[in-house]
């Protein structure tokens, strides 16, 4: 088979894998329904490139009618390159924004040099695209975190925070007022590596926290690749256990009555026979 032949079945290939999984993840969580506006969330990196492009082709198959909009938030991180990502949305032919916030100089002020910027980033982040969702009527938030994401997150909770928690692929804000949606939820970031080089994305890398290599994340990241080369779908089947949580099997007294269990038969017969047995 002629190599161009072949690079060309494979990309097919993986983009149809990867827009059904985002489907089946849309479809499993009711994310986007008739009418909706999704804001897509969109910094540059591989993983937010790769929603977009699943999100437009997923667009023109849907049976339901529903809009998107790119929304990249310029944080001012020095040497940004400010022109890439609107030369990507206008080929696109995307509607798209760029907010401006300084982030990047909160960021560095607050947090001492050495120590991990990427929880103060994010709840930044986090709190000005909420905002902006609401100003341009957004009824969905869309961010590009995928699978091995969703089960980093999980342990690192457990390891460092001591919660059995991790990202939903569906979330009401604590205000009520935004919906974000994870549509990458069922796809691997081995996968959309690939995607990226094939789709010659414009990436571009984080400068405040993309270079620190002892985030706990990379040490986690790392633990998982080793289970997974070992014990390979291991990772799936991590996936699938936060899909299917039996709260009596956990500890949680707060989500589960173990105060007031009581036996489901009669204990007095027993008791009689034992009494009797003994006199």
């Amino acid at each position: 088979m002629d190599p161009r032949t072949k690079n060309s079945n494979s990309r097919n290939k993986l983009t149809k894998r990867l827009r059904r999984l985002a489907g089946s993840a849309i479809a499993d969580y009711k994310m986007i329904e008739e009418g909706d506006l999704v804001m897509v969330c969109l910094s540059g990196g591989k993983d937010s490139y790769a929603l977009l492009d699943v999100l437009l082709g997923l667009r023109r198959s849907a049976p339901i009618s529903f809009d998107l909009v790119a929304v990249n938030l310029d944080q001012k991180q020095p040497g940004f390159p400010e022109d890439v990502l609107p030369k990507y949305l206008e080929l696109q032919e995307v509607p798209f924004y760029v907010l401006e916030k300084d982030t990047y100089s909160v960021v560095k002020s607050v947090v001492p040099e050495g120590k991990t910027t990427c929880g103060l980033c994010s709840r930044l982040r986090r709190g000005t695209l909420y905002g902006f969702a609401q100003e341009i009527g957004a009824t969905k938030i869309a961010l590009g975190h995928h699978l091995d994401d969703i089960v980093e997150t999980l342990f690192l909770n457990m390891f460092f925070q001591g919660k059995l928690k991790a990202m939903p692929p569906k979330l009401l804000s604590d205000d009520g007022k935004n919906i974000v949606i994870r549509p990458l939820s069922y796809c691997r970031e081995k996968d959309l590596l690939r995607f990226a080089k094939y789709r010659e994305f414009p990436l571009i890398p984080c400068n405040l926290c993309g270079s620190q290599e002892n985030l706990q994340r990379v040490k986690i990241k790392s633990m998982l690749a080793s289970w997974e080369k070992e014990f390979p779908g291991r990772v799936e089947n991590i996936f699938r256990s936060i899909q299917n949580v039996s709260l009596s099997q956990l500890g949680d007294f707060n989500l589960h009555n173990f105060a007031d269990m009581k036996l489901e038969r009669d204990t007095g017969l027993y008791l009689q026979k034992i009494l009797t047995v003994n006199s």
